[in-house]
């Protein structure tokens, strides 16, 4: 098993799946889909009907195709099968649940794809068109499924998936990302994550890794890319875009498109991939917003549509702050211009410098690190998403620097960089950064996270190995990911600068020592307490440096959202009645934790019972075809 496939959890599949809604009954027929090698591959078929042929969808999970029959099916058919257009085979992945029976070492995940491809492709109920749909390891093996080109193949929709395995995706800023490593080598284990440790400097193994997992030239599909500003896989998505844009298959490269929005990568808490809440925040401009597109994609495709899908633009975004969707033709869209906010004194972050040279001062000990509290994670004991950082900064152990509040909005589109000049007194420390938004009630929301172990400043190579003196100051930059943000009037930009984010990234010892004594990623060995400074004023301008989008015109926003939806009566109890919305849209309903509690299709006027809903609040959300969305709220009460 390639250790390609594998960024990714468990519990992203059966969160979002088990957040759909439970209506209506699915049934659906166990196939066994024959591979080369003579095994088969078990997988459910889910057939609107029994007459009819269908263009198919094809899932392939490494967690249990069990779970699609009772949370429901993807592109936001859940349990509405019989008014789909599309039928759908979910197959269990060799050596895993259903196809536990079919191990083979020598077997290729992407050559398992092509074989259940064209065999689908033969089927009596199959018209001979087949899409695949997935997140994370679900996404992952689409892209090895593609690069087989399997002629019946029409298109793909990756999730939060990337499938190259890069170096920075696991150390970033040379640090392991520790809890990643550990969720993955728990529901991977001898898949070879131990490489991660074993290899924390930049070599010719990594090369290889990343050489020979990134292959856009087999690429000969179109695919539309789904990911999320708050997933750890957002970086590596953007890039696969570009580069499928620059180098897949001439015939298919203007025909790439992605769609980012407010979401985490899944597995953790109540966020997934779509839904209304992540971390501590909602998003009801967004919520489901990826379903609407993806279908779309899918109709267009493998039904021959003339839905507008064409007329998308290639980059689909979400604007936090503002909470609107974007469209450009390139990211960072155009009109973006960098401005400087600098580090002064009393931890203010100013336009203007400071004018005289000083230090902030604070202690790192590994043995009381800074913690993890949500952000870009992938572990059942870590939150997920966007958090308030007020616990992180009232200890003592950081630098808080933030601006005023805000007399204008500040539209943020690209990447924030750090530019920062930093002494200890430890040969080897880190530097973490926290970007958040400051509300007016002051919470601290967290919206990104960098980091760099000071050793790997001049490049991640053994050869590129630097060690700090103490007395001397050195300059340093960090990137933030790419992200959307608008900070809205009234809030404040707010950097935090630590030497630690625990469990979520290892520890740095401070001695200048192994980093990983016995392979183990979470050793403390020795460790020392370090001074550490971060320096600002006319000969160390420590800034942060922001792409500043100048005119939000040059985007195209997207009518989607409306809130002039009236629910009559309100409070209700048995029935209510739902004015401002056109006929034969997709009525949603959600609870207060943004779990689908009822839902209608081809609404056609009627009074929708809500009988069996609980005394609450409760959201409303109508889709139409267009993919415009009315949002609407109203209480049950008995």
């Amino acid at each position: 098993m390639h250790i390609n496939y594998l960024s990714s959890f468990l519990l992203f599949s059966l969160c979002a799946l088990l957040s759909s809604p439970a209506l209506a009954q699915l049934n659906w027929e166990v196939i066994q889909i024959p591979m080369r090698d003579g095994k088969n591959l078990i997988a459910d078929l889910y057939l609107p009907n029994d007459s009819d042929t269908f263009p198919v969808v094809l899932v392939q999970t490494p967690y249990g195709k069990n779970f699609f029959r009772t949370a429901g099916l993807p592109l936001g058919i859940w349990h509405d099968l019989s008014n789909s257009p599309f039928a759908f085979v979910i197959m269990d992945w060799r050596c895993r649940f259903a196809s536990s029976g079919a191990c083979n070492p020598e077997a290729e995940r992407g050559e398992d794809g092509y074989d259940a491809v064209e065999w689908i492709a033969t089927q009596p109920w199959c018209n001979g068109k087949i899409g695949t749909v997935g997140p994370s390891a679900l996404g992952n093996v689409q892209y090895q499924t593609a690069r087989e080109q399997p002629p019946h193949l029409i298109c793909a929709i990756p999730e939060v998936a990337s499938p190259q395995f890069n170096y920075q995706q696991y150390l970033p800023g040379g640090v392991l990302r520790a809890e990643y490593f550990k969720t993955l080598s728990w529901l991977f284990p001898g898949s070879g994550f131990d490489l991660m440790v074993a290899n924390p400097y930049y070599n010719l193994i990594w090369q290889i890794a990343e050489a020979s997992t990134m292959y856009p030239e087999d690429i000969t599909i179109p695919m539309f890319l789904v990911g999320g500003w708050y997933d750890h896989n957002l970086v590596d998505n953007l890039i696969m875009m570009d580069t499928l844009v620059r180098a897949s298959d001439p015939g298919v490269r203007d025909q790439h498109k992605i769609l980012i929005g407010p979401w985490v990568h899944g597995g953790t808490g109540d966020g997934f991939l779509g839904s209304l809440e992540q971390g501590q925040l909602t998003y009801p401009e967004a919520d489901g917003f990826n379903h609407v597109l993806s279908r779309q994609f899918m109709e267009h495709y493998l039904l021959g549509m003339d839905n507008g899908w064409e007329n998308q633009s290639r980059y689909t975004f979400f604007q936090m702050g503002d909470n609107k969707w974007h469209q450009a033709g390139t990211w960072p869209p155009n009109n973006v211009k960098n401005e400087e906010l600098f580090f002064t004194s009393n931890q203010v972050l100013t336009a203007e410098p400071a004018t005289v040279n000083d230090a902030y001062t604070y202690l790192y000990d590994p043995e009381d690190p800074s913690p993890t509290i949500g952000g870009k994670t992938l572990s059942l004991q870590l939150d997920q998403g966007p958090f308030d950082q007020s616990e992180v900064e009232d200890r003592n152990d950081n630098v808080v620097l933030t601006t005023k509040p805000l007399s204008s909005p500040l539209p943020i589109q690209g990447k924030i960089k750090v530019e920062l000049y930093f002494a200890s007194d430890r040969l080897d420390t880190d530097v973490i950064l926290r970007l958040t938004d400051v509300y007016p009630d002051g919470r601290s929301m967290l919206l990104s996270e960098s980091v760099l172990r000071m050793r790997f400043r001049e490049g991640f190579r053994v050869v590129d190995t630097a060690f700090m003196q103490e007395g001397e100051i050195y300059s340093v930059t960090l990137d933030f990911d790419d992200i959307a943000h608008t900070f809205v009037s009234g809030h404040q930009l707010r950097l935090i600068i630590s030497s630690s984010n625990y469990p979520n990234l290892n520890r740095n010892m401070n001695n200048g020592g192994e980093m990983y004594p016995d392979n183990n990623p979470d050793t403390i060995l020795n460790p020392l307490i370090a001074s550490n400074q971060v320096w600002y004023g006319p000969a160390y301008p420590s800034k942060i440096i922001l792409p500043v989008q100048e005119s939000l015109t040059s985007t195209k926003t997207l009518d989607v959202t409306s809130t002039a939806v009236t629910v009559l009566p309100n409070p209700a109890s048995s029935r209510i009645e739902i004015k401002d919305i056109p006929h034969n849209a997709k009525i949603l309903v959600f609870d207060h934790s943004g779990r689908i509690c009822l839902q209608k299709s081809n609404w056609s006027g009627q009074k929708v019972d809500i009988s069996q809903l609980p005394s609450g609040i409760y959201l409303l959300r109508a889709e139409e075809n267009s993919g415009k969305i009315y949002l609407g709220r109203f209480m049950v009460q008995r």
